[in-house]
C-alpha cells in the first residue's frame, strides 16, 4: 500500500524481520561457544579450544551485523513513529536504558576482552570472559521483551490526563509483566536451538567439503603429532565433534523451547483469544472438544476456513484435556467491540492477517519438531558404533540447507507476535494508525525502504560471504581473521575482522 501507514508498517516489519534474524543467533551462538570452551578448560583437550575459536568467529559476525541491524531498528522508530514513542517514551525509557548500560555494555565489553586476550589468562579465567557476554546477551533480551511485552499485555501504568501518554507507576509490574516471563523463555530456548542448529549445518557443510578433500587426495586423513608436541586435528574429527556437539545443544533448545512455546499459547488463549483463533483458523466457536486444522484453505472476505480436521485434537493442545471449546474470532471480535467502542469508535477492524498467522504458526511449530528430529538422526549418523554421515553426501546437502530453518521459525513467530496484535501497537491503548509519525511522507519512505532494503540485502551478503570464506579457510588457517592468533617463533599477534 503506497500510503505513510502501510510504508511505515512495510519498514517496521523489515528492520524487524531481518534485525531478528542475528538475535537468536548471537545469543545461542555466545552459548555454543561457551560450551566448547567449558569443555576445553574441564579435559583439556585441545579439539575444544579449536572449536571455540573457529566458531567464534562466526558468532563475531553475526554480533557485528545483529549490532547494525539494531541501530537501524531504532533510527526508523524517531522516523517513522514518533507519536508512538511519545506516547510510549516514559515505559520504554527505563528498560531500554538498563539494555544499553548495562546488558548492551557487559556485552559488549567481553567479547572485546574474550577475543583479544586468548593465552593472556588461564583457560578457566578466559571462559568466564565468553560466559559473561552469554549472559549480557541474554539480559538483554530480557530489557527488550519486557518493553515487547508492555505492548501485548500492558501492567504498571497509569494514563496522564494532562499529556495522554502512558506513565509508568510501577517498575516491577513492568517488569514482572506475565508475558514477559512467557515470551522470554520461548525467545530464549528459540536461540539455543538457532545456534545449534546453525553450527550443525555449517558442520556439515565443512564435513562435506572434507569429504571431497580426502577423496581428491589434498587433505590430512590421519592425525599426527607436530614437533611442538601438540596433536594435529583432522578436518573430519574435528568438523564432527562438532556436529554431535551442536546436535545435542539443538535438541535440547528444541525441546524446551516446545514446552516454552506451550506455556506460552495457554496464556494467549485468554489474554489475545483474537491471535490464537487466528493462529487456528477459527471463525466460529469451536463445538466441544475441538478438533484441530492441519490445513486450512481460509476466506480473509467472506470470514470462512474450508479445513481438513483431526478430532478433539486442539483441546488437548490448548487445554491438555479430552475436553474444551476455543472462542472464535467472530465471538472475539464483538467482545473487542464492546469493550473499545467507546474510545475507539464502531469502525474498527478487529481482525488481524489470518491467513499469515496460520500457516506461520504451523511453519514455526514444524521448525520446532524439524529439528528435533534432526538431531535425533545427526547423533545416530554419526554414533562411533557406525559413523554413516560422513560418506553420505546426500545427508550432508542436507543438514547444509538445514542451516537456514531455524530463522524460517524465528520468522513465524516474530510475525505471531507482531501482527496478531492487529490494530493495536500498545494493546487496548493506542492503534498502529495513531502512531505514525504526522511528518513522514511517501516520498521519504519509499526512499528510506529502498535504501533499508539494500543495506539489509549488502549485510545479509557479507554475513553468509564471511561466514562461507571462514568455513573454506577451515579450522586450520592460520592467516588475518575474526579474533584469530598468528604466531611466529614465541610472538603472538592478534587481529581483529579482516
Amino acid at each position: 500500500m503506497l500510503n505513510v501507514l502501510g510504508l511505515s508498517r512495510f519498514q517496521f516489519a523489515m528492520t524487524t524481520v531481518f534485525h531478528f534474524f542475528y538475535v537468536p543467533l548471537s545469543i545461542g551462538l555466545a552459548l555454543c561457544v561457551a560450551i566448547m570452551e567449558t569443555l576445553y578448560v574441564v579435559k583439556r583437550k585441545e579439539i575444544y579450544k579449536k572449536m571455540a575459536k573457529f566458531w567464534g568467529k562466526i558468532f563475531l559476525l553475526s554480533f557485528a551485523v545483529g549490532v547494525v541491524t539494531g541501530i537501524i531498528q531504532e533510527f526508523q522508530f524517531g522516523m517513522n513513529w514518533s507519536n508512538y514513542s511519545r506516547f510510549m517514551g516514559d515505559i520504554f525509557g527505563a528498560p531500554l536504558a538498563i539494555e544499553a548500560l548495562l546488558a548492551f555494555f557487559m556485552e559488549s565489553t567481553f567479547i572485546g576482552v574474550w577475543m583479544f586476550t586468548w593465552n593472556r589468562f588461564k583457560p578457566a579465567v578466559h571462559a568466564i570472559f565468553i560466559w559473561l557476554t552469554f549472559l549480557g546477551s541474554s539480559v538483554s533480551a530480557i530489557w527488550i521483551l519486557a518493553a515487547n511485552s508492555f505492548m501485548q499485555h500492558p501492567t504498571g501504568f497509569e494514563i496522564n490526563k494532562a499529556t495522554g501518554r502512558v506513565r509508568m507507576t510501577n517498575f516491577w509490574d513492568v517488569l514482572g509483566n506475565p508475558q514477559l516471563w512467557r515470551a522470554f523463555p520461548h525467545v530464549f530456548f528459540g536461540a539455543v536451538m538457532t545456534g545449534g542448529m546453525v553450527l550443525v549445518g555449517m558442520s556439515a557443510w565443512g564435513l562435506l567439503r572434507a569429504h571431497k578433500q580426502e577423496q581428491d587426495g589434498t587433505a590430512q586423513v590421519e592425525p599426527t603429532v607436530e614437533a611442538d608436541g601438540s596433536e594435529h586435528i583432522t578436518k573430519r574429527a574435528f568438523y564432527t565433534r562438532s556436529i554431535r556437539l551442536n546436535a545435542i545443544i539443538a535438541l535440547i533448545g528444541a525441546i524446551l523451547v516446545i514446552i516454552a512455546g506451550d506455556l506460552q499459547t495457554t496464556f494467549i488463549i485468554d489474554d489475545q483469544p483474537m491471535k490464537f483463533a487466528a493462529t487456528e483458523g477459527i471463525y466460529e466457536d469451536t463445538k466441544d472438544p475441538a478438533p484441530w486444522a492441519v490445513v486450512s484453505l481460509i476466506n480473509e472476505k467472506d470470514k470462512t476456513a474450508k479445513s481438513i480436521e483431526i478430532p478433539d485434537m486442539l483441546s488437548l493442545l490448548a487445554y491438555h484435556s479430552p475436553s474444551g471449546s476455543v472462542k472464535g474470532m467472530n465471538t472475539a471480535n464483538e467482545e473487542l467491540h464492546q469493550q473499545y467502542d467507546a474510545k475507539f469508535g464502531k469502525d474498527m477492524n478487529y481482525y488481524v492477517p489470518v491467513t499469515v498467522l496460520f500457516w506461520s504458526f504451523r511453519f514455526m511449530a514444524a521448525v520446532g519438531f524439524g529439528v528435533l528430529l534432526l538431531s535425533i538422526l545427526v547423533l545416530w549418523f554419526t554414533r562411533k558404533a557406525k559413523d554413516t554421515l560422513w560418506s553420505s553426501n546426500w545427508k550432508l546437502w542436507i543438514l547444509g540447507l538445514c542451516t537456514y530453518l531455524p530463522f524460517v521459525g524465528n520468522t513465524g513467530g516474530w510475525l505471531i507476535t507482531e501482527l496478531g496484535r492487529y490494530p493495536w501497537l500498545v494493546y487496548g491503548l493506542q492503534t498502529i494508525a495513531d502512531g505514525v509519525s504526522p511528518t513522514a511522507t511517501v516520498p521519504s519512505l519509499l526512499f528510506t525502504n529502498i535504501v533499508y532494503f539494500l543495506l539489509f540485502l549488502f549485510l545479509g551478503g557479507v554475513m553468509i560471504f564471511y561466514s562461507r570464506r571462514v568455513l573454506h579457510q577451515g579450522p586450520d588457517y592460520q592467516g588475518e581473521g575474526l579474533g584469530l592468533q598468528m604466531q611466529t617463533g614465541r610472538n603472538e599477534r592478534r587481529v581483529a575482522l579482516a
